[in-house]
């Protein structure tokens, strides 16, 4: 079976409209599978865990396994894109892709199989990847991990490059993503009586303030980091001196000792804090599996000589983005790299009427197919 453009476009659509939040994507799974299921069991050995895939296509005479990653989940985002393949579900939408990342992996898996490279070929269809980091759930459990897998790939697509654009980069391309909790615990009191309260608004307010100076201060002034506060909740009344605050926001890093620096800065500031105020402050980090996307200094110079040299699509070398991606878990474990791929969207990521490109699923499974078997030689 060779899929059309069309069969292939059927496919996203098919996809698109089914989009379920990260370890819920069992609708999305049992589609995968019996896509799957089409292919010559003789071929591929298919292994799942949960919602994840795991599938091998077995080569003539391995002595190596690539590996491909795509991520399956959606997101809990209202779709306003009013296109007769909308999502299905209330709320939910493919607004970050993965639609187009799981047909074109499907395109490439068919591909790899027709052509029966000499090295296996593992496609990872990866829960998950939005909220709970399936590519750490699923690499430590050893869903992945057992595969021996000696490099790997991955993509996201770009609406702010050109349609068919390949864009990538040698080292760090997406930055880390930590999420955060501080809790400060004072004492309520009457407005009237602030002396006989501790006021947690104010200790929570310090905090804020001081931890700008993590990066005026702290950090490289050449190297780059940000602190997001993104929800700040105190209070019961206007005439109650708060004695709880919750902030909640996130770090990004492009580095893993930027990333560390930013969290220890973060415990002493808190510590200080606690001090200062005689409150109780406690900082909860949670990264997950959301380090830096560090690309592979030989892979990416690979990648990016044939992609300049040998391929149809264009290929632009890009600037780092503060976006997250858990696939810096599968790169910290495993050599490897990510690309871009433009679909040339009027509107960004997690965006309700995000509508990227469906012209450029067909030419990238071409071009990534052909790279696969460039690699297989190598």
């Amino acid at each position: 079976m060779v899929w059309s453009e069309k069969e292939v476009i059927k496919l996203r659509r098919d996809l698109h409209q089914i989009p379920e939040i990260g370890l819920s994507e069992f609708k999305t799974h049992d589609y995968l599978i019996n896509i799957i299921n089409q292919f010559p069991k003789n071929r591929i050995e298919v292994k799942t865990m949960d919602t994840a895939i795991s599938v091998r296509v077995k080569g003539k005479k391995p002595i190596k396994t690539i590996g491909w990653r795509t991520d399956i989940d959606g997101l809990p985002i209202q779709e306003e894109t009013k296109s007769p393949y909308s999502s299905l579900h209330e709320g939910k939408m493919h607004a970050c892709g993965h639609d187009f990342h799981m047909t074109i992996a499907l395109g490439v898996l068919e591909q790899i199989i027709i052509n029966e490279l000499d090295n296996d070929v593992i496609f990872f269809f990866q829960p998950a990847e939005e909220n709970f980091s399936g590519a750490k759930i699923y690499y430590d459990s050893g869903f992945i991990k057992n595969e021996t897998i000696d490099e790997i790939f991955g993509l996201h697509v770009a609406p702010h490059l050109p349609s068919k654009t390949i864009g990538t980069l040698d080292g760090t391309l997406f930055a880390g993503a930590c999420r955060f909790v501080l809790t400060f615990t004072g004492k309520d009191g009457h407005a009237a009586f602030p002396h006989e309260a501790n006021d947690m608004i104010i200790a929570a307010t310090s905090y804020v303030q001081q931890a700008q100076t993590i990066i005026s201060r702290n950090i490289d002034p050449m190297k780059n980091a940000v602190i997001t506060f993104g929800e700040f909740n105190a209070g019961i009344a206007d005439n109650v001196v708060a004695g709880k605050a919750v902030l909640t926001g996130t770090i990004r890093s492009l580095t893993y000792e930027i990333s560390d620096l930013t969290q220890s800065r973060m415990k002493d500031l808190a510590e200080g804090i606690s001090r200062s105020f005689d409150c109780k402050v406690l900082l909860e980090l949670d990264q997950k599996g959301y380090v830096p996307v560090v690309n592979n200094s030989e892979i990416a110079s690979d990648f990016m000589n044939y992609f300049k040299e040998e391929s149809s699509l264009p290929f632009l070398e890009v600037k780092e983005a503060m976006t997250g991606e858990d696939f810096g878990y599968l790169l910290k474990n495993i050599p490897g790299m990510m690309f871009w791929l433009g679909v040339s969207s009027q509107h960004g990521l997690h965006h309700g009427k995000f509508n990227p490109d469906e012209k450029v699923i067909f030419p990238a499974i071409k071009a990534i197919k052909e790279y696969i078997i460039h690699r297989d030689s190598i």
